[in-house]
């Protein structure tokens, strides 16, 4: 199951304590519904738990009948698309006329009538989310959406979301292949509307999704950092150890100062060593710059006797 089903899921099965608050979720999924008119109420989903909810509560709240049809489908896998309409025009007359809609205005928008508290708009967000919202899975993205197919719908529910003090959260608006989006960027935005709607448990797995990925990324870091260093200090201890053997080589290494003539054979016999384990390792342990100071002078000495 998706993570967007599984979201939706467990805001199908999240309370619901008084008729206005009901009320208010059922008005989010019958206007952001693929057809809402006085006419004609219908729209589909891939996940039974909203086809249910939309079923029942609809029926509850206004007796009307629900028509469900199932159909499999093999797009991107097997689902089953639940597709829910209202069959009498006549109940969807009633249904329009109720949350105070006319066939007379021009464009459909949100009559806030329906939704005069701060308490039922998290259920009238609730239930436009079940019916056109999606949320991508933490682990690819941290991006949520409502779908919705009328302009002054889209401009709507943007405002009304960007209006709650609860969640200071500016969403975005897009048209896409006919469609107005209402979208919302950032794991922590995304966990603060989807607990406002009721997802606890939802905005726990966003939350547990980002400290790993915030720790993967750090462990990353610091392995890319500790890999540049050892190349780098591979890269230099091999330049050292050919300017040694050239000493070697060509005047012997008994022709160096005491003190890089040291030097010189810890580093032909620890290879590995860093500047500070080879300061540590002398007689009289020196620092870090103290070394790479000596170790100048000997790859200067061998520049010396490669240039002659």
């Amino acid at each position: 199951m998706s993570f967007s089903k599984e979201t939706k899921s467990e805001l199908c099965n999240a309370p619901i304590f008084t008729d206005e608050q009901k009320t208010a979720q059922v008005y989010g999924m019958v206007l952001f519904a693929r057809n809402f008119s006085s006419n004609e109420i219908s729209f589909s989903t891939e996940s039974k738990s909203v086809a249910c909810t939309f079923s029942q509560m609809l029926s509850s709240l206004t007796g009307t009948i629900v028509d469900t049809n199932v159909k499999l489908t093999r797009r991107g896998g097997e689902k089953n698309i639940y597709s829910l309409s209202v069959p009498d025009s006549d109940d969807c007359n009633k249904i329009f006329s109720l949350f105070g809609h006319s066939k007379n205005q021009p464009n459909l928008r949100i009559n806030r009538a329906n939704i005069d508290d701060d308490e039922c708009i998290k259920y009238f967000l609730r239930g436009a989310f079940l019916v056109c919202g999606n949320v991508a899975s933490p682990e690819k993205e941290y991006h949520l959406e409502f779908v919705v197919p009328h302009k002054r719908l889209s401009d709507d529910l943007q405002k009304i979301i960007s209006e709650i003090s609860e969640l200071d959260i500016s969403p975005k608006n897009v048209k896409r292949k006919g469609n107005y989006i209402v979208y919302i960027k950032g794991s922590e935005n995304i966990t603060d509307i989807i607990t406002y709607m009721g997802g606890q448990m939802s905005s726990i797995e966003i939350i547990q999704n980002h400290i790993y990925k915030s720790v993967r990324n750090a462990v990353n870091r610091k392995t890319n950092f500790e890999a540049a260093n050892l190349k780098k200090t591979a890269l230099a201890a091999a330049q050292q150890i050919e300017a040694i053997n050239i000493i070697k080589n060509k005047r012997g290494l008994e022709h160096l100062p005491d003190d890089l003539r040291e030097i010189a054979l810890i580093r032909l016999e620890f290879p590995e060593y860093n500047l500070r384990e080879i300061g540590a390792a002398l007689k009289e342990p020196i620092s870090r710059s103290g070394v790479n100071h000596r170790i100048q002078r000997i790859i200067n000495i061998a520049e010396e006797i490669s240039d002659k």
